[in-house]
């Protein structure tokens, strides 16, 4: 858990070395789906051409891969804004799903007020959702040392099970055979930036905060701190730096960004909530900071790679017999290789000092 969270935030910029380092597990992912594809019968390089013109070939295409990274850079950086402080929150995926619950709420519930109104606050309680729902295990791990991996990894499933019993039950559609919400009113979904595509305004909103992300982690003090707490806590201690504050706040931070994630995925793509509404974001974005080594731009590439294989391997299907499972091979060993790599580095420093 500490090895992984240490790498995760390495270092606030990228160098080549960090690139190429960035790069390898994708590249071993690669070489070890190429062989599988080779022993199935296909040929990898035609297979792989068909990946990357299902995803880049054309602007319809793009804007679907773009849109499929948008929820993805934002469970990338919650992951990655708890792990600066040496915290590993596997929560995300709870804020998530609280998050697009509460703005599909209000969305579906106030549909008198103006769309400069409304919009804001289903956003807004999204992100207050979000942030509540991490309160408990930031005070735990803050003030009793409670293992943040297993408090954050169980109000995921209590996250499951409570939005759809919400869904089936008092937030259920009037006449709904399904396990889903009302849509949302039109004055409460985002904008479009190139319809009909699903790309909305949600991706722009991602991007800013990836900037302030790069910002605040290079320019203020307390960006500073959390790095130096994440790196050595007793040094932050003993340097004056209220470290189990510190560790509430970016725990919070992390589950407003991943509330907003869920708000921007109902506003924006689904118009509503529904049951199955997130398909293991949040855990994908653990991949994205991981793979990111933590900063911005790392990031947002990151989740573009997710991205792009998400899209890709639901069209795949339709023009060749490739199964859909060599897109989850790809994924999987790219995290496997990810962390792989960054348990490997913290041994050699550790095996240097």
């Amino acid at each position: 858990m500490s090895a992984v969270a240490s790498s995760a935030r390495a270092a606030p910029g990228i160098g080549w070395r960090d690139i190429a380092l960035a790069i390898a597990p994708l590249v071993l992912a690669l070489i070890v789906a190429a062989v599988v594809l080779g022993i199935a019968g296909h040929n990898p390089l035609e297979v792989y051409w068909l990946l990357l013109k299902e995803s880049f070939g054309g602007t319809k295409r793009v804007a679907a891969t773009v849109a499929a990274s948008t929820p993805l850079i934002l469970t990338g950086l919650a992951t990655a804004v708890a792990f600066r402080t040496g915290v590993f929150n596997v929560g995300v995926e709870g804020s998530l799903l609280v998050g697009g619950l509460a703005a599909a709420f209000v969305g579906f519930t106030y549909v008198d007020l103006p769309a400069a109104l409304l919009l804001p606050l289903a956003l807004g309680a999204a992100v207050v959702a979000g942030t509540l729902w991490m309160l408990v295990p930031a005070v735990l791990k803050a003030r009793l040392d409670v293992d943040e991996v297993v408090t954050t990894l169980m109000l995921n499933f209590i996250a499951v099970s409570f939005t759809a019993w919400l869904v089936n039950g008092p937030l259920l559609a009037p006449g709904s055979a399904n396990s889903a919400t009302p849509m949302v009113v039109e004055a409460a979904r985002l904008p479009k930036l190139m319809p009909p595509s699903t790309l909305n305004a949600g991706f722009l909103i991602a991007v800013a905060l990836l900037v302030l992300y790069w910002l605040w982690g290079r320019g203020t003090a307390l960006g500073l701190e959390t790095r130096l707490a994440g790196l050595n806590p007793r040094f932050a201690i003993a340097s004056g730096i209220n470290v189990p504050m510190l560790i509430v706040k970016m725990m919070l931070l992390s589950g407003a960004i991943g509330g907003l994630a869920g708000g921007i995925q109902a506003l924006g793509t689904v118009n509503r909530f529904v049951v199955g509404f997130s398909p293991g974001y949040g855990f994908t974005g653990i991949a994205v900071a991981l793979l990111g080594r933590g900063s911005a731009i790392g990031i947002f590439l990151a989740a573009l790679l997710f991205g792009a294989l998400a899209t890709s391997g639901a069209t795949i299907q339709l023009f060749s017999d490739v199964p859909i499972e060599i897109v989850n091979i790809l994924q999987g060993t790219v995290m496997i290789f990810a962390v792989a790599r960054f348990s490997w580095l913290l041994k050699n420093r550790r095996g240097g000092k």
